[in-house]
């Protein structure tokens, strides 16, 4: 399968890494890590191994890369605006789409440009950091789930679940996508933000506070009613499970933290205003997420 990866950061680099690994045709389309890349090749660290792919085909330039069969979109959501323009020239009739994105409204917005497409949602649930160029360390292999976007085959997306499992990567086939975005919403919204909030802090540090890891729970609990009201249910003791799996990851930097530490622009529209727009048109009241969207609108870029 010939497989273009659109956002090469640490979801890109790791899954493309791994799919390559496995014997797919992967085209890598870069902008920062380009030259390391064609020089140097792209290198995972996970917990239990580390290799290196001393040969990638490395692009600056999606005209360069072609018609794929399948596209993984794994850029920022804020730069959503730029991607028909580099989506255009690797989509034919036949190619499907596959965004890896953070937060709500990523699918519908490829949905929109590419109707006539299959388009697939998947969320990873892992722990993932680009270290160095074309470098990216894995802290927790975790999971992803992927399913179809509106219109998209049930039968298709857990063709796409095999290729990830083939590939090593603990894939899992979910019905409704919508579902999976509010789930990963829940850790999402409090750690992300509340890594911003304290001024660029590592999860270790809002799970240790207990100042910090009181208001994360109270935001997964808005969270988890904002779903609830869509029809989307959790487990008892979910937000407590977040909390758990957190811990473990130690001084884990997450993403948007990243962004926000490093003066690139941070998805505060896909992973806290979208959430909170829908909420609020549902008539759930959601105050400590409409806090925290005022603060990081007015302290990110």
């Amino acid at each position: 399968m010939k497989i273009a990866i659109v956002g090469s950061g640490a979801i890109g680099l790791y899954y493309g890494a791994l799919l390559q690994r496995n014997g797919h045709e992967v085209a890598f389309l870069m902008r920062s890590d380009l030259e390391v890349a064609k020089r140097d090749g792209v290198r995972v660290i996970r917990t239990d191994d580390e290799f290196t792919l001393d040969r990638v085909a490395a692009f600056g330039d999606s005209e360069e890369i072609g018609v794929s069969d399948l596209v993984i979109v794994s850029i920022k959501a804020t730069a959503n605006q730029s991607l028909p323009k580099m989506l255009d020239p690797l989509v034919d009739e036949t190619t499907q789409l596959l965004t890896l994105q953070n937060g709500l409204g990523n699918d519908q917005f490829l949905k929109a440009r590419f109707p006539n497409n299959k388009v697939f949602g998947g969320l990873c649930f892992v722990c993932l950091n680009r270290i160095a160029p074309a470098v990216v360390k894995n802290f927790m292999k975790g999971s992803v789930s992927i399913g179809p976007s509106d219109g998209a085959d049930a039968s298709e997306a857990e063709t796409l679940v095999s290729v990830f499992s083939e590939a090593g990567v603990k894939a899992r086939f979910e019905p409704d996508l919508l579902g999976i975005q509010w789930k990963k919403l829940v850790w999402n919204v409090p750690f992300n933000g509340l890594a911003i909030a304290a001024g660029g802090v590592c999860t270790d540090v809002i799970v240790e506070s207990p100042e910090l890891c009181s208001e994360a729970k109270a935001l997964m609990e808005e969270i988890m009613a904002a779903a609830n009201q869509f029809g989307y249910t959790f487990r008892d003791g979910f937000a407590d499970y977040q909390i758990e799996i957190t811990q473990p990851m130690g001084p884990y930097r997450p993403s948007s933290m990243i962004d926000f530490v490093e003066g690139r622009p941070v998805e505060v529209e896909a992973i806290w205003g979208e959430p909170l727009r829908q909420a609020k048109a549902a008539g759930v009241a959601m105050p400590k997420l409409e806090m925290l969207y005022a603060l990081l609108k007015r302290i990110c870029k």
